[in-house]
């Protein structure tokens, strides 16, 4: 078995379009009622999903981060090398007690500093369905997914996950 090191570096962007949309609806609203408009959604990484050290074998396999409990499971030709597996954490800020949607991609490449390359897929949040900003205007949110190894493919594979939020 060759070793692996799994580290998936996790960039978030925000959606202005959609919060720009957002906002001139707001600002007219508050021309007839007195509404003060929505404050821009801003979205911070507090931790980047890491699937920890492996070591993979001839058949190859399947690495998941559940986003709750931050449980880490093998599938396949995979053993566990230890390191700290961890789900991904986001902190959102804007307008207190807005509902919010929060989008991610289906799958996600991740290329190794060799040129191979692995896939995460099967992303999810530990969100309720209908995610609403706090009143102090924070949600935290974490987030996990499923990486796809193929066999005997070694390396430190690197990858970005854009995730969209947006006001509802």
């Amino acid at each position: 078995m060759k070793r692996c090191h799994f580290l998936l570096a996790a960039l978030f962007f925000g959606a202005p379009p959609a919060a720009a949309q957002c906002l001139l609806c707001a600002q007219d609203a508050a021309a007839g009622q007195g509404r003060k408009a929505e404050t821009p959604l801003r979205i911070d990484v507090e931790t980047r999903l890491d699937m920890g050290r492996i070591a993979v074998g001839a058949m190859g396999g399947e690495v998941e981060i559940d986003p709750a409990s931050g449980a880490r499971r093998l599938r396949g030709d995979l053993v566990d090398l230890g390191g700290f597996a961890l789900s991904g954490t986001v902190t959102v800020r804007g307008e207190p007690g807005a509902e919010v949607r929060v989008i991610l991609p289906a799958s996600v490449d991740l290329t190794s500093g060799h040129g191979r390359t692995a896939r995460v897929t099967g992303l999810v949040t530990d969100l309720s369905a209908a995610p609403r900003l706090g009143p102090d205007g924070r949600l935290q949110f974490r987030f996990g997914g499923r990486l796809q190894v193929a066999a005997l493919d070694d390396g430190d594979y690197r990858g970005r996950i854009p995730v969209t939020v947006e006001y509802q």
